[in-house]
């Protein structure tokens, strides 16, 4: 009597040990695991900012920007994840900026004779920002689908790194307006890091981050911070601080 063929038997097991490691694969990627729900953070008429940190996370086959996440309210989330649009932007306008600090981080501005300081990119969203969280190797994070943003929303600066809290809430604060200076102005004479900043800025932008240099945050009552901005993203919902139509006269 004939003796069946094991062979069949050894390709149904191996289809199944296929589709068996396919699933684990979409599994550990995010793609089978339950969807957690979308929450919207922040205030819909505030301005809230993700500030990366230079780490990146594999998240759905993608490689996103780790940092934290200011909310208007001036509460800060850390471990936070930016996914989808502008992602990779955010990662190469980060490390440009990295390697501009390291470039000229403790030199001196020719103009005011102080030292030139670190800066800080930050992703600035008009509005709610919609998070959901997710654990990746264990460790949970907050994700920021960008893809549900208006890309008119979004806006990219850059500031003195110990300032980056105040900026958000600067521009938070009622009445708070941006400016720009001419290249006469007596703010590049100051001797303080808002005089630095606005030759700082410009000596980056002339090495590839331009999109603005010199510009003003001008609260009420506080003090004045000088930022550039970040070609991209530019969103025209923050035209207000992206392209500044006011200029600043220090003796106004």
């Amino acid at each position: 009597m004939p003796v069946a063929s094991p062979r069949p038997l050894y390709a149904v097991i191996g289809a199944v040990v296929i589709v068996i490691v396919i699933l684990a694969a979409l599994y550990a990627g995010g793609a089978l695991r339950p969807q957690a729900p979308v929450q919207y953070l922040g205030s819909p008429s505030g301005y809230e900012a993700f500030v990366p940190n230079g780490q990146t996370v594999n998240y759905n086959g993608q490689t996103d920007p780790v940092g934290d996440l200011i909310l208007s309210n001036g509460t800060t989330l850390h471990d936070v994840i930016w996914n989808g649009q502008y992602a990779s932007t955010i990662i190469n306008n980060h490390n440009q900026i990295v390697q501009l600090n390291g470039q000229f981080v403790g030199q001196t501005d020719p103009i005011n004779n102080q030292p030139y300081v670190p800066l800080q990119d930050l992703y600035v969203i008009k509005g709610q920002v919609p998070v959901e969280q997710a654990t990746i190797n264990g460790q949970t994070y907050y994700v920021i689908e960008a893809n549900k943003i208006n890309p008119a929303d979004i806006a990219g600066f850059y500031t003195y790194d110990k300032w980056v809290s105040n900026f958000v809430a600067a521009m938070n604060t009622p009445g708070t307006y941006a400016a720009g200076i001419p290249g006469n102005s007596p703010v590049y004479d100051w001797t303080n890091i808002t005089g630095t900043l606005v030759y700082q800025t410009g000596l980056y932008e002339g090495h590839g981050v331009g999109g603005g240099s010199g510009e003003l945050l001008i609260e009420p009552n506080g003090p004045i911070i000088s930022y550039g901005v970040i070609p991209s993203p530019q969103g025209s919902a923050l035209s207000n601080f992206t392209a500044p139509y006011k200029v600043y006269n220090p003796s106004s």
